[in-house]
């Protein structure tokens, strides 16, 4: 005879499913979020006289609109549609509780007059404007201080026109730091999705003092030889997923940033619990996953899974130097496909400038505990350069499974690096070669459940789900 469940026994399954799947997956702010949720007002660009020819400027017109959905921000909320044309605009604000919603064949595009990208001040973790001092271009999509924005879309396109500001660089007659495409800050509760990224002036999307921040399914392309076009720049922020993208760019894919020098350290806003997962691209001449240059704020709890690189100048890159202070530690890239890579990991310890002469060259990196796991590569010209620093050795640095056809006759070269191997082809280089007999000193997401790995937890939830299935046909 069929013994009934309870549903308190039934509580009790999914509880324990729910504890499996938040190991296996690092942490539910990863969780596809409700971007589509219904706002109860919505109206269209065009009702604020926009044209969208490609040359009207319709500044004036985000503006009003912004200004006119502000009012119902505590009534839930408001929708702003760009359908499809061509929509010509200097930089605009955003506001809290909005969804900015782009039609399949709608184009935002960025003016290519300077003077409609007006000036904001220096960030405090970073002391100045990124390339000059003083101030800097706002992004042509803005945001302070912020809660609950939705930027998304049919796969419609931001066009930054950035060509224009790529050859003032060139030729050195910049007179302020340029402006990325879409710039966050103090802000929570971001998702930004289903859109076409293309030709930034500077960094692309780049999150700022920002918490819970959700990037997925997003095109980025800029040509390869566009100077420092990054893809998506974490930068001093705390639970951010970033899943199922393609980049392609002149700068790294993904650079994760946390304040620059003495500002950094100061302001000690350090970026933490970030997720990637399933990011393709190539960068001629960058690396698909940065860790710095700027981190004197700290770097810490970061998961890469899925990452598939060709065609590029590095594949994973911590870039320091002394005058940085902070730390990098607790990192866990794996499930990694490298082809045509020159080089596969790269350490960069006295990598890029400094923003004044007011920085403590003694000021020294804490660089512990980043595990490789899972990693194989094709036409690999060499496996690592790892350099750490004087008197500031980089320890805790594992590899595992990692199997790379590497052309070179030196594959490897370290100095000041401690760390542990297994499973490495070609042979590490000797600071690297002692074998993992104790797995507390490699990081892996699952360290606060030891003996369980998150593919044992993958099982075990499967399992489970299973069990309450058939529980609940029982229950019923």
């Amino acid at each position: 005879m069929r013994r009934s469940i309870t549903l308190l026994e039934v509580l009790l399954i999914l509880a324990t499913i729910s504890e499996a799947l938040w190991a296996a997956n690092g942490s539910l702010h990863c969780k596809d979020p409700q971007e589509r949720a219904l706002r109860p007002h919505s109206v269209t660009i065009t009702e604020f006289g926009a044209v969208g020819d490609g040359v009207t400027l319709n500044t004036k017109a985000f503006h009003n609109a912004m200004f006119y959905l502000n009012s119902f921000a505590d009534k839930g909320g408001a929708q702003l549609f760009v359908p499809t044309g061509r929509w010509l605009t200097g930089s605009f604000n955003l506001i809290s509780h909005l969804t900015l919603v782009l039609d399949e064949k709608a184009v935002i595009l960025g003016s290519t007059e300077l003077e409609d990208w007006p000036l904001v001040d220096p960030l405090p973790s970073y002391g100045r404007g990124r390339e000059l001092p003083g101030q800097r271009h706002q992004s042509l999509i803005y945001g302070h201080n912020l809660t609950d924005v939705i930027i998304t879309g049919n796969n419609g396109t931001i066009d930054g026109q950035g060509s224009v500001w790529w050859e003032k660089f060139r030729n050195g007659t910049l007179d302020y730091t340029r402006p990325h495409l879409v710039e966050l800050v103090h802000s929570t509760g971001v998702v930004i999705s289903n859109l076409t990224f293309i030709n930034s002036p500077f960094w692309n999307i780049h999150p700022i003092y920002c918490s819970h921040v959700h990037i997925h399914d997003v095109t980025i392309l800029a040509p390869l030889t566009s100077p420092n076009t990054d893809g998506i720049d974490p930068d001093s922020c705390d639970d951010v997923c970033i899943v199922d993208c393609y980049i392609r760019t002149g700068d790294d894919l993904i650079s994760i940033k946390s304040g620059w020098d003495e500002y950094g350290i100061a302001y000690s806003h350090p970026s933490s619990n970030i997720i990637i997962r399933r990011l393709t691209g190539e960068t001629r001449t960058s690396a698909g996953i940065a860790l710095g240059s700027e981190m004197s704020g700290g770097i810490s709890h970061v998961q890469v899974e899925g990452l598939r690189l060709f065609n590029s100048k590095s594949g994973i890159r911590l870039k320091t130097s002394p005058g940085r202070g902070g730390y990098v530690q607790n990192i866990s890239i794996s499930d990694v496909i490298m082809e045509n890579v020159d080089i596969a990991f790269r350490f960069s310890s006295h990598y890029g400038d400094h923003p004044d002469d007011k920085y403590d060259p003694t000021a020294l990196p804490t660089i512990n505990r980043i595990t490789f796991k899972d990693v194989s590569g094709s036409n690999i010209r060499v496996a690592g350069i790892l350099e750490g620093i004087e008197e500031d050795v980089f320890d805790d640095i594992c590899f595992s499974n990692i199997s790379l056809g590497v052309t070179s006759k030196r594959p490897w070269k370290c100095s000041m690096i401690q760390g542990y191997s297994d499973k490495v082809t070609p042979q590490p280089c000797e600071p690297l070669r002692e074998r993992i007999l104790d797995s507390s000193v490699c990081y892996l997401p699952s360290d606060s459940i030891p003996g369980l790995s998150p593919g044992n937890l993958v099982v075990s939830a499967t399992t489970k789900m299973t069990t309450v299935y058939n529980a609940l046909q029982w229950w019923k």
